[in-house]
């Protein structure tokens, strides 16, 4: 385990130890997941894409497929043209998507391969379609590949033609049970919107007892085509839907919304006031009745909750849904860290502590590792971990209960069918939190203060 994590801090600069995020490539092949029959295709060796499929379906429990150009020495050498000529032959001939949409990796980024000129000389069949987006494993994390794969679907597919009176929403790099919160919230506020990607079915599915290759769901070719005239779209979460945000808005000339993950009461608050300003209808008794439930749990736990001291961690948009709910709940955020590098999520997160006066000694930092934040708990302890399950050696070694929240959840079931986002999963996760908290008061507190009713 991790109890022999030196308590003195050194500086590192060419060694990441116990990463907090994982390579491009595993957001890509999501990102390919939640679109109709596409299959992904990894555009490098077996190995690589064996983890990244491994990696996923552990998360979600479900089967992530994908195929690979399956590198060798030759490939290395002489590039991987012929490779990915084969692969899409075979996998139109055997598997029969409708689009294969190819990622690169850091073997086929080194080399140089060039996609573009790869893919225009496939003879692909009447109706299938090919697209592609590079994702070498040096650059960013999975949460950037997620937002290049969407992207790559804009550019090969998105048309501008008539208007069409729906917008279009990009989600983040979130769960499947926040993409369907995020349907009801659409069918509640009365808009109408084409989602990509959406894995809401596609990463899980129920148990039929037939296994289906491409499950229903998943958004279409011809939604994705439409795209390019919505008459405005929704790019939720800076660092995963930006890059699409960008190629739409260049290519199609598609004005977009750059909003937050709609976490934390606030956020919900100003997401559902911009519904209700493209859909022009009132907010439904039924959500109203959600924030009420919201915060009467936040008034009547709030003694729980205050200044509990608190670590932070995992992909950056959702970190900051995290830190902002948290500063609504009364705890405090003491160190607040992501493995995705760029520093637009430092100042949004020391803009949240200035807003609650709450930067007391808080330490923020992308491009972070787990040793790193193991250290700085060593140093001086928090009451509770908020983040994914690589951080149960931390929790182990120094006795702190962990809350699962984002990606990965690798060790639990259940967790990617429940939303974060909206009043209904700021409220679940409040519970998860409180009961974290008060369970280890329990655990702890003298046998009088050991009370039934709290």
């Amino acid at each position: 385990m991790l109890d022999q994590t030196p308590k003195e801090i050194a500086v590192r600069t060419g060694i990441c130890v116990n990463p907090l995020k994982t390579c491009q490539p595993v957001g890509a092949l999501y990102a390919a997941l939640g679109v109709q029959k596409c299959l992904p295709h990894s555009h490098g060796s077996q190995g690589c894409v064996s983890y990244h499929r491994t990696f996923l379906t552990r998360h979600f429990k479900e089967p992530a497929v994908a195929s690979s150009s399956s590198f060798t020495e030759g490939a290395s050498v002489f590039g991987g043209g012929a490779n990915l000529k084969q692969s899409v032959k075979n996998i139109f001939d055997v598997y029969d998507p409708d689009v294969i949409a190819v990622h690169t990796t850091c073997l086929s980024e080194t080399i140089g391969d060039d996609l573009n000129a790869f893919i225009q000389e496939l003879d692909i069949p009447d109706g299938k379609l090919v697209v592609h987006c590079n994702t070498p494993s040096y650059v960013g994390s999975h949460v950037t590949g997620f937002g290049q794969m969407v992207a790559g679907f804009i550019k090969y597919l998105a048309q501008k033609s008539e208007p069409v009176n729906k917008i279009g929403v990009f989600p983040g790099f979130v769960n499947p049970g926040d993409i369907r919160e995020l349907k009801r919230l659409f069918g509640l506020m009365g808009v109408t919107a084409t989602i990509l990607p959406d894995t809401s079915e596609s990463l899980d599915n129920p148990m039929t007892g037939t296994y289906q290759m491409f499950p229903e769901g998943g958004t279409s070719i011809e939604e994705i085509r439409s795209l390019g005239s919505v008459k405005r779209a929704l790019a939720l979460g800076p660092v995963a839907s930006k890059e699409p945000a960008l190629v739409l808005k260049s290519k199609c000339g598609v004005e977009t919304d750059l909003m937050v993950l709609p976490m934390g009461l606030a956020r919900v608050d100003a997401f559902i006031m911009k519904l209700k300003e493209i859909s022009g209808a009132p907010v439904p008794q039924e959500l109203e009745l959600e924030r009420g439930r919201l915060l009467d749990l936040m008034l009547d736990a709030n003694q729980y909750f205050h200044q509990k001291k608190v670590a932070i961690f995992g992909d950056p948009d959702t970190v900051t849904g995290l830190t902002a709910m948290a500063l609504e709940l009364g705890l405090a955020p003491k160190y607040v860290a992501t493995g995705t590098p760029g520093e637009a999520f430092v100042t949004e997160v020391n803009g949240l502590l200035d807003q609650y006066e709450a930067k007391n000694g808080t330490r923020v930092k992308a491009s972070a590792d787990l040793f790193e934040l193991h250290q700085w708990i060593k140093n001086e302890p928090v009451d509770l971990l908020l983040g994914t399950s690589y951080g149960k050696q931390i929790a182990k070694a120094e006795d702190i209960p962990l809350v699962r929240a984002g990606f990965p959840i690798l060790d639990r079931y259940g967790h990617a069918h429940h939303p974060l986002i909206g009043y209904a999963g700021t409220r679940r996760l409040a519970e998860l939190i409180l009961g974290a908290l008060m369970d280890r008061y329990d655990r702890d507190c003298a046998d009088e203060d050991l009370d039934v009713v709290m």
